[in-house]
C-alpha cells in the first residue's frame, strides 16, 4: 500500500524527537507552533505500572509490523470467505443460539476495552492538560516516550483480529450481515496495522476513541446477551458516539495533514497516510449516519392487516 519514499518520509516524522527538538501544542495566528518540552514531564505520573508494560519495546513490535503489516491482507481474506461462505453454507442450515459462547465473548471484549480505556486516557488528559491540543495531534510521545500507552496501543492493534469474530457469530446465529459491518472490520485492521509502522501522532486520539466507544458498545451487547432489557435511548447515544468518533478522527487527521501541507510545523504523519485515514472515517461517517437514520429515524412502514 505504501510506496519506499512515502514509508521512509513517515519513518522520518515519527522518529523521536530529542531533548531539543520535543514540540508543545502551542499555537500562533491557528497553526501549531514548536516550543520545547519537558522530557520528565512527558508522561503522566500512573499511579501503578504492570511489568509487561514496563518491558514493552516499541522498536521491536514496530519492526515486526514493518515485516509483517501484509499479514492483515491474509486476514482480511480469510475473513471474506467467512463472511460469503459462511452466509452460503448457513443458509439451508438452522441458526446456532450460541448463547453462553456470546455471553463470554461480549464480557471478554467489553473487559479489554475498558481496560484499555483505562490506561490510555490518562496519556491524552495529561498531554492536552500540559502540552495542548496540537501536541495531543502531531507528537507522537504516546508511544515514544510512554510504554504505558505504547503497550495498549500495541494491543489495540493486534484487537483488530480476534475482533473479527464478532462477524462469525452474526453468520452462525443467522442475524442480518450489514455492509457496514464487515467493511469497517476489514478497513480498520488493515489501516491499524498499516499505520503503528509508522507510529503516526493522530492515532493518540484514534486508539483512545476507539477503546471509549468499544467499552460502552461491549457491554451494552454484554447486557443485552444476559437478556437485560436494555432502553432504546441507550443504543440511540452509543451510535451518536460512533458517529462523533468518525468526525473528530476526520478532524484530527485533517488537522495533521494541512499542518503539514502549510509548513508553519511538522506533524508525525504522511501525506498518504493522512488521506487514507480521512477517507475512511469520512466513509465510516456517512455509513454510521444511514445506519442512525435507518435504525432510529426513518418511519416504519405499516403492513396492513390480511383479510380473513
Amino acid at each position: 500500500m505504501a510506496g519506499s519514499s512515502a514509508a521512509s518520509f513517515s519513518w522520518r516524522l515519527s522518529a523521536p524527537c530529542s531533548s531539543a527538538s520535543c514540540s508543545s501544542g502551542r499555537t500562533m495566528g491557528g497553526v501549531g507552533v514548536e516550543a520545547p518540552l519537558n522530557l520528565l514531564n512527558i508522561k503522566p505520573n500512573y499511579s501503578f505500572e504492570f511489568d509487561f508494560e514496563v518491558n514493552f519495546d516499541k522498536d521491536q513490535n514496530r519492526l515486526w509490523m514493518n515485516r509483517n503489516w501484509h499479514t492483515s491482507v491474509y486476514w482480511v481474506g480469510l475473513y471474506m470467505l467467512v463472511v460469503f461462505g459462511g452466509q452460503a453454507y448457513m443458509a439451508q442450515r438452522p441458526a446456532f443460539k450460541l448463547t453462553r459462547p456470546l455471553q463470554a465473548w461480549n464480557v471478554l471484549l467489553s473487559v479489554f476495552s475498558v481496560v484499555g480505556a483505562c490506561r490510555t486516557i490518562p496519556e491524552l488528559i495529561h498531554v492536552l492538560r500540559e502540552f495542548g491540543f496540537f501536541h495531543s495531534v502531531c507528537n507522537n510521545s504516546y508511544i515514544e516516550y510512554d510504554r504505558v500507552s505504547g503497550f495498549w496501543t500495541w494491543m489495540f492493534v493486534l484487537s483488530k483480529v480476534p475482533e473479527l469474530g464478532d462477524t462469525v457469530f452474526i453468520i452462525l446465529r443467522k442475524k442480518e450481515l450489514i455492509f457496514l459491518h464487515w467493511y469497517h472490520h476489514i478497513t480498520v485492521l488493515m489501516f491499524s496495522w498499516y499505520f503503528y509502522q509508522q507510529h503516526i501522532a493522530p492515532a493518540r486520539w484514534y486508539v483512545v476513541m476507539n477503546y471509549v466507544v468499544h467499552s460502552l458498545m461491549y457491554s451494552y451487547f454484554a447486557l443485552r446477551s444476559f437478556r437485560v432489557r436494555m432502553p432504546r435511548w441507550i443504543g440511540v447515544c452509543i451510535t451518536s458516539l460512533q458517529i462523533g468518533q468518525m468526525l473528530m478522527g476526520a478532524y484530527v487527521t485533517g488537522l495533521g495533514f494541512f499542518t503539514n501541507k502549510r509548513g508553519a510545523a511538522s506533524c508525525a504523519i504522511s501525506e498518504r497516510t493522512a488521506l487514507l485515514a480521512m477517507f475512511m472515517y469520512l466513509s465510516y461517517f456517512i455509513l454510521f449516519a444511514l445506519f442512525f437514520y435507518g435504525a432510529y429515524l426513518k418511519p416504519k412502514r405499516k403492513v396492513a392487516a390480511k383479510a380473513d
